[in-house]
């Protein structure tokens, strides 16, 4: 070791530079692991960019957002069967009818998702499908008479095509 004048002092630059290299690495490794995600089989990711939807979607598997700016939401685009229950319908007559359940199968294509997703959200099953059995079976219901809001769900599938 070298002494002498404008020598540094024992100890004092090592251990420093040790310090914040080590401080780095684990940031880094931190940094890297909250960005790091996985979109699931039968979904895309949606992202978003301190709040701005982004105009790109990704594909099932592992990906990388910017932990912090970068949010990301799994849309899917298979087929899948929504529910919906409860449905109140009053007839022309002032019969109160009450379906248990509808049951509405559908599926979003990759293409549309962005453009789905920027006009209704992420959620947008809610207004484009519970909430419009809702409107679709009391404007069906309203218009007709008991005997018809009671038939077979086969004389019902016509409502939403």
């Amino acid at each position: 070791m070298r002494q002498g004048p404008g020598a540094p002092a024992a100890g004092s630059g090592g251990a420093f530079r040790t310090g914040v290299m080590v401080t780095l690495v684990i940031l880094v490794l931190v940094l890297s692991q909250t960005g790091l995600h996985t979109v699931p089989e039968g979904h895309v990711g949606v992202y978003y960019r301190g709040g701005a939807l982004q105009n790109y979607i990704t594909e099932p598997g592992f990906h990388w957002k910017v932990p912090v700016l970068d949010s990301v939401q799994f849309v899917q685009t298979t087929t899948q069967t929504d529910s919906v229950t409860n449905v109140p319908c009053g007839t022309s007559g002032g019969v109160m009818v009450e379906f248990a359940k509808i049951e509405v199968v559908n599926r979003l294509r990759k293409s549309h998702v962005l453009a789905t997703v920027k006009e209704y959200t992420p959620d947008y099953d809610k207004p484009l499908i519970f909430d419009r059995i809702h409107h679709e079976m009391n404007q069906f219901c309203s218009q007709s008479t008991s005997q018809k809001c009671t038939l077979p769900n086969s004389a019902l599938s016509t409502i939403c095509s």
